[in-house]
């Protein structure tokens, strides 16, 4: 059985749709309509359920001119009084229950509400409550959820840094590390040890990253001079 209550997977669309037919507010609104908007883009018949459900449009599509008066008044203000009365007539059953507190509603009242009266899924009932909430906003009673055309471009003040951080820089101090390793020869004729010592010798560079090439050629001309050519 078709749900009585239209809903939108996101309010976001329904919102720019209505947003735009404030403006201009076209004779026939169908699926390819909203295509060439770019509104609800593979959605447009979810949106297009919830027009003629409000009875601004009818089932072919066309503009109901006595419902669809709301949306030439240009003040906010009067917009969301008239379109109020739109939704309100729309939605009849829920205000016969509980008045004018049907438009602040909490999400799990709403879908309580659509779920019991169309028996439709948790995900639909709860759809079809932020539908609803979405056109409380649009009339009035609560901040209407943002969109990414109202929300404009991003600013910069409050756009998360993805600069990264400069790498911390390494100290110009070169440092040279030998570790020695003294290991006792093997026995000799069984009774007697080796006197020769081993020397092992391990250096460690630590390139500065700031140098440049002159930098490090001084650094390994020091290590031939000291520890290499000294040591022979």
């Amino acid at each position: 059985m078709a749900n009585k209550y239209p809903y939108v997977a996101s309010a976001g669309p329904l919102v720019k749709a209505v947003s735009h037919f404030r403006k201009n507010f076209p004779k026939e609104v169908t699926a390819d309509t909203l295509r060439k908007l770019g509104i609800a883009p593979k959605n447009e018949s979810y949106v297009i359920n919830v027009l003629r459900f409000l009875g601004v449009i009818d089932e072919e599509g066309q503009k109901v001119s006595a419902k669809a008066g709301a949306f030439v008044q240009h003040q906010d203000q009067a917009f969301a009084a008239e379109f109020g009365k739109v939704v309100r007539e729309a939605y009849e059953e829920i205000f016969e229950l509980h008045n004018d507190a049907a438009w602040t509603l909490d999400r799990d009242a709403l879908t309580q509400f659509f779920r019991t009266t169309d028996h439709s899924s948790d995900v639909v009932g709860s759809r079809q409550a932020s539908t609803f909430s979405a056109l409380a906003a649009l009339s009035g009673h609560a901040e209407i959820p943002k969109t990414k055309a109202s929300q404009g471009l991003p600013k910069s003040s409050t756009t998360p840094s993805t600069k990264p951080k400069p790498a911390k820089a390494a100290t110009a101090k070169e440092s040279l590390r030998a570790e020695t390793k003294v290991t006792q020869g093997a026995p000799i004729n069984g009774n007697e040890r080796n006197s020769q010592v081993g020397l092992t010798v391990r250096i460690e560079v630590n390139l500065p990253a700031s140098g440049d090439q002159e930098t490090y050629d001084r650094i390994f001309r020091s290590i031939r001079a000291n520890l290499i050519d000294g040591a022979s």
